[in-house]
């Protein structure tokens, strides 16, 4: 289990199975006590294997994921593979220590499933990994992390999986401020990925 805090504006959870990974975010961007939005998307998936979850400043959150979708397209045409899921995390890992004296501010949660089976990697906005079975970041964090820490097995089928998910982001919005307006959730396993809105 792992739980951070940066003072990033936003939920964000993940979890892991042997055979698959969920990852899933609120909707709200919120600066200060304003509401900008209530369309946020800060789940995104890539090539059909990996997912990140985001908590933090939205511009930077956005602008991450751009790189990765260049580096990762551009890794594939160069070298005609898929990168491993942990090679992916740290590809993401060493971007982000880049900007250490500028840093994005942003919370990560990175997931995929490889032929070693599935990940689940946390990051903070410096590029530090740790691999763990669930995490939770953003400032509905503290919140969310309590109901994967009492509902968490390694045993969860698929649906159940997501339940937790959004079980553990409704708890965080009812809580936190600066998390709301929807749920989004990432599914991924050996066959590719799925995304579901969860409208609230």
């Amino acid at each position: 289990m792992r739980m951070s805090n940066v003072g990033s504006a936003a939920t964000a959870i993940g979890l892991k199975t042997k055979d698959f990974v969920v990852l899933a975010a609120e909707r709200r961007v919120a600066y200060g006590g304003f509401i900008m939005s209530r369309a946020g998307k800060k789940v995104f998936t890539f090539k059909g294997r990996y997912g990140i979850a985001f908590a933090g400043l939205f511009a930077d959150i956005q602008t991450l994921k751009r790189i990765m979708d260049v580096e990762l397209h551009a890794y594939e045409i160069e070298n005609g593979v898929k990168l491993p899921v942990r090679s992916a995390a740290k590809l993401l890992s060493v971007i982000l220590y880049q900007y250490k004296w500028f840093p994005f501010l942003s919370e990560v949660i990175f997931g995929g499933v490889d032929e070693e089976g599935s990940h689940l990697i946390v990051m903070d906005a410096l590029g530090s990994m740790i691999e763990d079975d669930y995490a939770a970041v953003g400032s509905g964090g503290p919140i969310a992390i309590a109901v994967l820490e009492n509902r968490y097995k390694e045993d969860l089928s698929k649906d159940e999986a997501v339940e937790l998910a959004v079980e553990a982001i409704k708890t965080a919005i009812k809580r936190d401020v600066y998390s709301g307006d929807g749920i989004d959730v990432a599914v991924i396993d050996r066959t590719g990925t799925k995304e579901i809105f969860v409208k609230l």
